[in-house]
């Protein structure tokens, strides 16, 4: 039996397989490849950015279901591909934007230059794919005002002006909405024309704009869209806020609308702020006192309702709404008492 030849070291000859590697490069290099995709722990960078907050966002605590949001976004890096070459690069943190209000997560699909965002006044020209009918916001291409327009006045409107804000020129993004588990809607920012910042506007020009926030939100009230009027005013004190103390007198109705319009979203405690708000700029308010009786009812503190409302009714006697209110107070305190009283029988009887 012939065996095989040895070098003088006492060592086999490695010739023949140094030639089938020389022959077949690409067969070892396949199975190294097949060797190096096997299952292994996620890296550390990639598991802290699927758990850890947006560092921008860490001053405002992120309401819940963000978290779902982005691991929605992120998902595409999380799957088995067959091959080194199709795996995606891991996805950066400055790859998402968190929304501080928690209404959606953007997810950057292709970067844009330079730094300037668009601002209060610039004509933007944008690229909207995916959005339901009724946004306010045709598919395909147009133009839009930052700041100006019917377009803003829905909810969709107002998420698309928040996004744009936090954009460059040339940007596409992906936005993952909290209220929608479908696809995410895209949007691409082409250009945009020069604006500003508010703190650029002077004292008139910030007064002006409220003025005509302000109008359309009324407008939107008596129109029965409580949530548009919100909107509108909420920009109208944002544009006040900023002029040096006192402040015109506006912000005190502004503040009162608010809660009117709160009281309408069911939302009682955001309206009884809102009147606290007016009430520190105008003690006597009556719409400001009235209004955050109703709001302070709702919340079950009678005493301090019956407090607001006979303010109200000392001030002006005849107030009709006020003296429903009040009587609605009364009734559901007396069944408040009769329920503790009889609580209390049970437990002493």
């Amino acid at each position: 039996m012939e065996t095989p030849p040895v070098n003088p070291m006492g060592e086999k000859d490695t010739s023949q397989p140094q030639q089938q590697w020389e022959k077949k490069p690409q067969e070892s290099v396949d199975s190294t490849t097949q060797i190096s995709q096997q299952p292994q722990d996620p890296p550390t960078e990639i598991l802290e950015l699927r758990v850890s907050p947006n560092p921008a966002n860490q001053i405002l605590k992120k309401p819940q279901g963000t978290e779902k949001l982005a691991a929605g976004l992120e998902g595409d890096s999380a799957k088995s591909y067959g091959s080194t070459s199709e795996i995606p690069e891991p996805l950066q943190a400055s790859d998402l934007w968190y929304c501080p209000d928690g209404s959606f997560v953007k997810k950057i699909i292709i970067r844009g230059h330079g730094l300037d965002k668009p601002k209060l006044g610039s004509c933007c020209r944008v690229l909207a794919f995916g959005f339901p009918f009724g946004s306010g916001l045709p598919e395909g291409w147009t133009e839009i005002t930052m700041g100006l327009g019917l377009w803003r006045e829905g909810t969709w409107g107002e998420l698309i002006e928040k996004c744009l804000e936090s954009m460059c020129q040339g940007e596409e993004a992906e936005l993952q909405l909290s209220e929608h588990s479908e696809s995410p809607f895209r949007l691409t920012l082409a250009s945009f024309t020069q604006g500003r910042d508010s703190w650029e506007l002077d004292a008139s020009e910030k007064e002006a704009l409220a003025r005509e926030e302000r109008a359309r939100g009324t407008e939107l009230f008596r129109a029965g869209n409580p949530e548009g009027a919100a909107r509108c005013y909420g920009r109208a004190l944002r544009l006040l806020l900023t002029l040096p103390p006192p402040g015109p007198p506006e912000r005190t109705v502004l503040h009162a609308n608010l809660a009117a319009c709160q009281l309408l979203l069911g939302q009682p405690q955001l309206a009884a702020q809102s009147c606290d708000r007016a009430l520190e700029r105008e003690p006597d308010h009556l719409k400001a006192l009235y209004r955050r009786g109703v709001a302070q009812a709702a919340l079950g503190n009678l005493e301090k309702a019956t407090a607001d409302l006979r303010k109200v009714l000392e001030v002006d006697p005849k107030n009709r709404a006020a003296q429903e209110e009040l009587g609605k107070v009364i009734i559901q305190g007396k069944k408040q008492d009769a329920g503790l009283a009889q609580g209390l029988r049970k437990m002493f009887g």
